[in-house]
């Protein structure tokens, strides 16, 4: 007797339309491949810049861009490029980790705020309204002249000046997933609230913090070369994108590429991040990526 061996096809797996919308999303490419270049050429900024961001050559101080020189150097005879590079690790570090601190606080208190609701709800939403009202760059000034000029205080004063948007952002989600049956379900088996909020609630709501991580980052970088240019940034000599801009204002009309080329890399930053955020917004988003 013959055995007759049937073997059911495996399903093909459904694309995902994220990835798709995304992929069909030409700016989203530009934006990617813009924001990759730029952080390649921090990562190893070591090897790619041609001199020492530090080193001082005042015979050859506020030298135009030259074959020796490709963007020139400043007024104490620093090459622009190396600056440039080394800059861009402390701005992405900053832009990076600030929003990185505001995304998780943030979107702990906004699921806390739409879980528990009641009073806890109106005191935390009360709080990010009162923030909110302030203009960005106006309370990151305040915070970090309270706190003083460095490194992580210049991360500290950013990041509470974006908590604000990403607790607005995961409350509204919060609220919407903890109506849902499996929620009901994870309760009546006894979950614990802590489990619900970190199992069930925040993958569903992960994607709108991302968006809104990509588009926050973008104003953190802008922030921070705000905050440097009126001297509230990282100490000198350590080479910051706004700190360049500052340096080099007082001769922008006889050395402009002290001013130009650090604030072009801050345009392509945001530019970049601007893109992939718009991107992802439209691709998450069913009625925007139907539309298109």
């Amino acid at each position: 007797m013959t055995d007759i061996i049937l073997q059911s096809a495996k399903p093909e797996k459904a694309p995902n339309p994220v990835l798709t919308a995304l992929r069909r999303n030409r700016l989203s490419w530009v934006g990617i491949g813009l924001l990759l270049l730029i952080v390649l050429a921090a990562v190893f900024a070591p090897m790619i810049a041609p001199y020492d961001p530090l080193k001082q050559n005042i015979v050859h101080r506020l030298s135009a861009p030259s074959a020796q020189f490709w963007l020139g150097t400043d007024s104490f005879g620093r090459d622009v490029a190396s600056r440039l590079l080394y800059g861009a690790r402390i701005s992405l570090a900053i832009g990076f980790l600030s929003v990185m601190i505001a995304m998780v606080v943030g979107s702990a208190l906004g699921i806390l705020a739409g879980y528990i609701g009641g009073l806890f709800d109106q005191i935390v939403m009360g709080l990010v309204d009162v923030t909110l009202s302030f203009p960005t760059l106006l309370l990151g000034l305040m915070v970090a002249a309270m706190l003083g000029a460095s490194f992580e205080n210049l991360i500290i004063a950013i990041a509470i000046t974006e908590t604000a948007p990403f607790a607005r952002v995961a409350r509204g989600p919060t609220i919407a997933v903890k109506r849902r049956d499996f929620i009901d379900a994870g309760k009546s088996l006894g979950f614990t609230p802590i489990r619900i909020m970190g199992v069930h609630i925040l993958p569903n709501i992960l994607s709108d913090i991302v968006v809104v991580a990509s588009l926050w980052m973008a104003s953190a970088i802008r922030t921070e070369a705000s905050l440097a240019f009126i001297g509230l940034g990282v100490a000198p000599p350590t080479a910051t994108w706004g700190a360049m801009i500052r340096e080099g204002f007082e001769n922008i009309l006889s050395a402009w590429w002290l001013v130009v080329f650090p604030s072009l890399a801050i345009l392509l930053t945001v530019l970049a991040l601007n893109l992939l955020g718009d991107a992802l917004r439209d691709a998450i988003d069913p009625k925007t990526r139907n539309e298109r």
